[in-house]
């Protein structure tokens, strides 16, 4: 796990503002049971999901993006010219190319904003974020748009065969603007981490720029090898593993006790998981921040919309330090130190 050295500067990026949006269509267990021959029990006793919420048809990744950005714009009391740079995570991008960074900042209306998008799924803000507080420190930009953006419904088995994945996943946004801060608050460190040799454990095989003459083949789609696929128990050992390290490196690497964090907001991937990760650290459960029961998964927007759910509830507050961890298909790792 790559432990980068502070950085002389003392200028951070600070979360000047947030925002998030989920689309109006809630799903309940109860509205998957009859699709994936399941019950509302065993949904939540497999992954302490409740409901998520999914798109109507109308909207893609780069409108739930924008709709969040709007609300942390104004949170920050800023306007989409004030961006000096959009960075946007997702792995559900609205086409194959160009990125939903750029579709975002026309949407905005911010042409000649430089948009880059980041693709490390459940990481992905993670990823972002430190992308982000590099350049901020580097004195390259002023003021960056992070988002992170998920369309899921669109791309799962609603089928008995699917099930283990197509329950765990909801869409939604989340966006943070960051702006250079010499005030002490910010992002202290973000650590990072991967082990592509894992890649094959939790993939979407199809379409592949690897197959020719065609990307996409009817053989994948007869073996629905275009639905995400997952070695479930496999994925949950090292993600309590590596979320576990992650924090504590980030903290040792700060010189920070994990009683000195005053909330901890791990990737809402699997309520279970966050409360094994939990008891590892020995951190108690009022200082571990869930919303996944509500949300489901929305992966690389899972953290900027506890964030701003934080935020808003007072659940952060100026001065407080604040731990995310999360992991992801890669295998891919991270969390970070930020004082709000």
């Amino acid at each position: 796990m790559a432990t980068p050295p502070p950085s002389p500067s003392p200028r951070r990026a600070r979360i000047a503002g947030a925002g998030h949006h989920l689309p109006d269509r809630v799903v309940t267990n109860a509205d998957l049971g009859p699709l994936l021959d399941t019950t509302d029990a065993w949904i939540r006793r497999r992954t302490g999901i409740e409901r998520r919420h999914f798109v109507d048809g109308t909207e893609g990744t780069a409108d739930l993006a924008h709709k969040a950005s709007l609300r942390a714009l104004d949170d920050a009391g800023i306007g989409p010219d004030q961006i000096d740079l959009i960075i946007f995570a997702t792995l559900s991008p609205d086409v194959f190319f160009p990125g939903s960074g750029v579709l975002l900042g026309a949407l905005l209306g911010i042409p000649g904003t430089p948009a880059l998008d980041v693709r490390n799924q459940c990481t992905g803000f993670l990823y972002g974020l430190q992308c982000a507080d590099g350049m901020l420190r580097a004195g390259l930009y002023e003021r960056i748009l992070l988002v992170g953006a998920e369309v899921h419904s669109t791309g799962l088995d609603f089928s008995r065969e699917g099930r283990d994945i197509a329950v765990l996943f909801g869409d939604g946004a989340g966006a943070v603007v960051l702006e250079a801060a010499e005030d002490g608050s910010g992002v202290l460190r973000t650590i990072l981490g991967a082990d592509g040799r894992h890649a094959e454990a939790l993939w979407c095989q199809a379409p592949s720029s690897r197959q020719f003459p065609l990307r996409i083949t009817r053989d994948d789609l007869d073996h629905k090898r275009h639905f995400p696929a997952m070695q479930g128990r496999m994925v949950f050992k090292h993600a309590v593993v590596a979320m576990r390290d992650a924090v504590r490196a980030v903290a040792a690497a700060e010189g920070v006790a994990l009683d000195e964090v005053d909330l901890f907001i791990p990737h809402q991937a699997n309520l279970r998981i966050s409360e094994l990760v939990q008891r590892e650290l020995g951190v108690p459960p009022e200082r571990f921040f869930n919303n996944i029961a509500r949300t489901g998964n929305t992966t690389a927007a899972t953290l900027p919309i506890a964030i701003d759910e934080c935020r808003r509830s007072g659940r952060l507050k100026a001065g407080d330090l604040l731990c995310t961890v999360a992991f992801g298909s890669g295998f891919t790792w991270g969390s970070s130190l930020i004082r709000i």
